[in-house]
């Protein structure tokens, strides 16, 4: 189920009205699983106008910025360069981070958000949201649109689980109605539980109001708030992000069926991130809902085909045709099905 296919742009927004409840840790943990068990690039953005915190949950690669990055998007052509402002995780999960003085970074506004979402969908099949503790900031109006699938971070606790109630209660008043039916909540134990709380019950309340409901368990490793790895997590708290991972992919099917978008240039990562030149995907089977034996196809591959090898003497660096293929739109263009 997580190696579903993707061939149009799958958007995640995760969201809390609340800090310190382990938004940014889901973030992370989810972004990695995926990239982990996934064989195409992964990418975690900080929208966060309060001096985010995702930068500091991988080792830093680059001091860009997502607004460096905005007001670069006039020379973003390829995932080359694009990949100057990103820090790529040991699971292969790329971010870009934000600046760390809230002064600054109130400037990245709905705008900014929307253009950046533009050019990094071209480029990553699933792309991850890290969003502030508001509802009412600029670029949260973004955030919302512009996402396939919502996460609601709640604690285990009654004032962490009324605060992720009120938020649902907000969006559905708002316009947001459809996104909170299919919505998940992730009951993030950031800390240790006391005996007078039951979760079972947290759980049941959010059963009724979400698509499916996660519990995390606390986790020494990611209750530290440093570079987030999946071999340092308790294996309880492992299987409990690959469980959140599979019910994210549940939803991959309703978003690719009948699209398929040929500007993309979604290709498998090579080691260290940096794949070959990029070559138009075309959609195989974007209906296939479940992996097949022996993994996920290749890209450009449908299933059950061999893996293209390139000619003698050639090797994967050839160069695209001059013209586009027939019967497809111009670069820049809108395919049937999409709106501006």
């Amino acid at each position: 189920m997580i190696r579903t296919p993707v061939m149009s742009c799958y958007r995640i927004a995760v969201i809390s009205l609340k800090g310190g409840v382990g938004k940014t840790t889901t973030t992370m943990s989810l972004g990695a699983t995926l990239a982990t068990e996934r064989q195409d690039k992964i990418l975690a953005i900080d929208a966060n106008p309060d001096a985010g915190t995702l930068g500091r949950r991988v080792r830093r690669e680059t001091g860009a910025t997502i607004r460096d990055l905005v007001q670069a998007i006039p020379q973003l052509n390829s995932y080359m360069d694009i990949r100057r402002f990103t820090s790529q995780a040991p699971s292969g999960l790329e971010i870009i981070a934000n600046d760390v003085d809230p002064a600054v970074s109130t400037t990245f506004n709905d705008e900014d958000y929307r253009s950046a979402l533009d050019v990094l969908g071209r480029q990553y099949p699933i792309i991850l949201t890290d969003s502030g503790t508001g509802l009412l900031y600029s670029a949260m109006r973004g955030v919302l649109d512009l996402a396939d699938q919502l996460i609601i971070i709640s604690t285990p606790s009654v004032d962490g689980a009324s605060s992720a109630s009120t938020t649902l209660d907000w969006l559905s008043s708002n316009g947001f109605a459809d996104l909170v039916q299919r919505s998940i909540t992730v009951i993030s134990g950031v800390r240790e539980t006391g005996k007078m709380i039951k979760v079972e019950d947290i759980v049941a309340h959010f059963e009724t109001r979400c698509r499916a409901v996660a519990v995390i368990p606390f986790d020494e490793h990611l209750a530290a708030g440093a570079e987030v790895d999946l071999d340092m997590m308790r294996p309880k708290t492992r299987e409990a992000y690959f469980e959140l991972a599979a019910i994210v992919a549940e939803d991959f099917a309703r978003t690719q069926q009948g699209f398929g978008n040929p500007n993309m240039q979604y290709q498998q990562p090579q080691q260290g991130g940096y794949p070959p030149q990029q070559q138009p995907q075309q959609p195989q089977h974007p209906q296939q809902p479940y992996a097949q034996p022996g993994g996920a196809p290749q890209p450009g591959q449908g299933w059950g085909q061999p893996p293209q090898q390139p000619d003698p003497g050639q090797g994967w660096q050839q160069q695209p045709p001059q013209d586009p293929p027939p019967n497809q739109p111009q670069q820049g263009s809108v395919p049937p099905g999409w709106t501006q």
